[in-house]
């Protein structure tokens, strides 16, 4: 089989390079990891090169590109069944994909008043009443479908245990701890086990390591 690799952004602050670098990591899927830091804006011309989009992640696989963190994950998990990206029971398998393609595609006052950021200290953010009624019913959301599916589980991950959609949520992990969003304590139960987990603690510490800021990530 060709080598994969998969290109990603700064580890502190790239939510969507984290997301298929964790589940390929947690699974124990062999690739090679390449990283591009973005240090302006507009990101990183050398994206061009790379990616149909212009921008990463995206994974390279002999003549094959496939961007976009979901896609990604679900062709890796294509590629090794046997490491099981997704629950095994058909149903569990679909709702673990609906969550997560509700993580691509809700969630945007949370995303955007509360950037992912693994160097910043724990601290609230004294948001504008619209922006806030807005992170609010983020939040909201999360924690309902979290503490349904953990309660459903046993936890210590939403599906039992690790797959692609605690991978979606986790830079979602790192707004809550980062910018102390929740007080529920199944659900702070739930982060610490993703945060604990082997591939969480190798990105961590990269990303702490590393000498970039983007100053309109730093809020």
């Amino acid at each position: 089989m060709d080598e994969l690799t998969l290109y990603i952004a700064n580890k502190n602050y790239s939510s969507w390079s984290f997301r298929p670098w964790i589940a390929m990591t947690a699974a124990g899927v062999p690739f090679r990891e390449v990283l591009i830091p973005f240090d302006n804006p507009a990101g990183n011309p050398k994206f061009k090169d790379i990616s149909p989009t212009g921008r990463v992640p995206v994974l390279h696989h002999g003549n094959v590109r496939v961007w976009e963190s979901l896609a990604i994950i679900e062709y890796v998990a294509e590629l090794f069944p046997e490491k099981r990206i997704w629950p095994e029971p058909a149903a569990e398998r679909a709702v673990a994909r609906s969550i997560s393609m509700e993580m691509l595609s809700g969630f945007r006052a949370l995303r955007n008043a509360c950037p992912m950021n693994i160097r910043r200290p724990k601290g609230r953010l004294d948001l504008a009443e619209d922006v806030k009624a807005g992170v609010d019913a983020d939040v909201a959301r999360i924690l309902a479908m979290w503490k349904e599916l953990l309660e459903r589980s046993g936890g210590p991950f939403l599906f039992g245990e690790f797959c692609g959609a605690d991978a979606m949520f986790a830079p979602v992990i790192n707004r809550f701890a980062a910018y102390e969003l929740v007080m529920d304590a199944a659900v702070l139960d739930y982060m610490a086990a993703v945060r604990g987990h082997p591939a969480w603690k190798s990105w961590e510490t990269a990303a702490l390591a590393e000498p970039w800021i983007v100053p309109e990530d730093e809020v």
